[in-house]
């Protein structure tokens, strides 16, 4: 696991998680009532092809339509991102950013 160097110590460097990052998402796009289409047109994205993409796992947001979603959904950018850790099993060691 590739480490950073920080000025208190060396720290793990954080692995997204897109699978469950992309099932946060969409957690949070229904409990906020919105539907694939309408992020879609409110992100001004040309089809709903990316965030299908997101809600699957295989991609992310770009920065800008992050922090769009972000603002969208009323959660932290660090609350839509799912950090994996390296401990392995499946559900443990995974947290928000």
């Amino acid at each position: 696991m590739p480490f950073f160097q920080g000025k208190a110590g060396a720290f793990p460097l954080p692995r997204i998680d897109m699978a469950a990052t992309g099932r946060n998402i969409d957690r949070l796009r229904r409990a906020s009532g919105f539907s694939v289409r309408e992020l879609q047109r409110a992100l001004i994205l040309s089809s709903p092809q990316a965030v299908y993409k997101w809600l699957r796992g295989e991609a992310l947001p770009s920065l800008d339509n992050l922090l769009a979603l972000s603002r969208l959904l009323g959660a932290a950018m660090e609350e839509i991102l799912v950090c994996a850790s390296s401990e392995g099993a499946e559900g443990e060691g995974r947290r928000s950013l």
